[in-house]
């Protein structure tokens, strides 16, 4: 089952999108949309705030792929995440080889 997560993720086309302090990560597919939001409260911290994966994403692995973005985006710029959301955060305590991204 994980490496099926793992595939569909690579074909997932995520799109980051800022508008000023707030932010989403976005897949767009068969005119759906998952996203992750983050708030922007410094250079060095960004909040997790909601993911939202409507039914036609659900089993694909599209949750995942979006946070795994965030994480790989925290590490490349340098900031730490702080996991409000409730999908976030389950996701940061699966994977502890995460830890170093994020602010808890």
């Amino acid at each position: 089952m994980a490496q099926q997560q793992e595939r569909d993720m690579t074909t997932f086309d995520i799109q980051r999108e800022t508008n000023g302090s707030k932010g989403r990560y976005v897949i767009r597919q068969n005119g759906d949309e998952a996203e992750l939001t983050y708030s922007i409260t410094s250079p060095v911290l960004v909040i997790a705030d909601h993911t939202l994966v409507p039914d036609s994403f659900r089993g694909t692995g599209a949750g995942l792929a979006l946070v795994t973005r965030l994480v790989e985006d925290a590490r490349a710029e340098g900031f730490r995440i702080m996991p409000l959301c409730p999908f976030v955060n389950a996701q940061r305590k699966k994977h502890p080889e995460w830890a170093d991204a994020f602010a808890v």
